[in-house]
């Protein structure tokens, strides 16, 4: 099994790619890319590039976690 590349908030980038959300919310790449289509996730269009901000992730991630402070 992989080691996780990333293992506190902290260890994140300042913006996540796609590739990165892969990595850190251990889902495929192609539901990477529909996440970052929904409405309801922040994500910001540049061009091609699809990324995220690491403080709109971890907003998101409490907000949407079952039972959590959001």
């Amino acid at each position: 099994m992989n080691e996780a590349k990333y293992k506190t908030y902290d260890d994140l980038p300042l913006m996540l790619s796609v590739p990165d959300l892969v990595d850190v919310l251990g889902i495929s790449r192609a539901g990477a890319y529909e996440l970052v289509k929904s409405d309801s996730f922040p994500s910001l269009h540049i061009g091609n590039r699809v990324l995220v901000p690491r403080e709109a992730l971890i907003a998101w991630i409490k907000a949407n976690t079952r039972g959590g402070q959001g």
